[in-house]
């Protein structure tokens, strides 16, 4: 929320990221989907003008913090996975751009499609113009 306040109040600009398409596909973290919305997530992906944001309907990954790694549970975590979220990560191209703010979340879709997924400042890093010039 941060980042996409610092965007609506001019800091950060659209100009100051490449202008390369990417399609991402985000995966929300439950507590924020709890807590608040996954739309300053999306809002802020989606600076970059030829960056295109599709939310996976996705709930739950499985992971649910430590839940998944406990061995009791892994089966369990793994099924919730394959709901919605890992059919949709395994769908994605293969450039398109998994991204998931949780860590957990991160480790779950790794675990559970073999696909490395970025948390979104990773994605805007490596947007940035200043990083593509050196």
């Amino acid at each position: 929320e941060f980042f996409t306040r610092e965007i609506r109040a001019g800091r950060i600009q659209a100009e100051q990221f490449t202008d390369q398409p990417l399609k991402i596909m985000l995966h929300g973290h439950c507590h924020q989907k709890s807590l608040a919305s996954v739309e300053p997530s999306r809002e802020m992906l989606s600076l970059p003008v030829n960056y295109s944001v599709e939310v996976i309907p996705s709930g739950c990954c499985g992971m649910a913090g430590a839940f998944g790694y406990e061995k009791k549970h892994y089966e369990l975590s793994m099924k919730i996975g394959e709901q919605v979220l890992f059919p949709a990560v395994r769908g994605a191209g293969e450039n398109v751009c998994i991204s998931a703010p949780g860590t957990s979340c991160r480790q779950q879709i790794k675990d559970g499609t073999g696909k490395q997924a970025l948390h979104p400042i990773e994605v805007l890093y490596e947007a940035l113009k200043c990083t593509k010039e050196k």
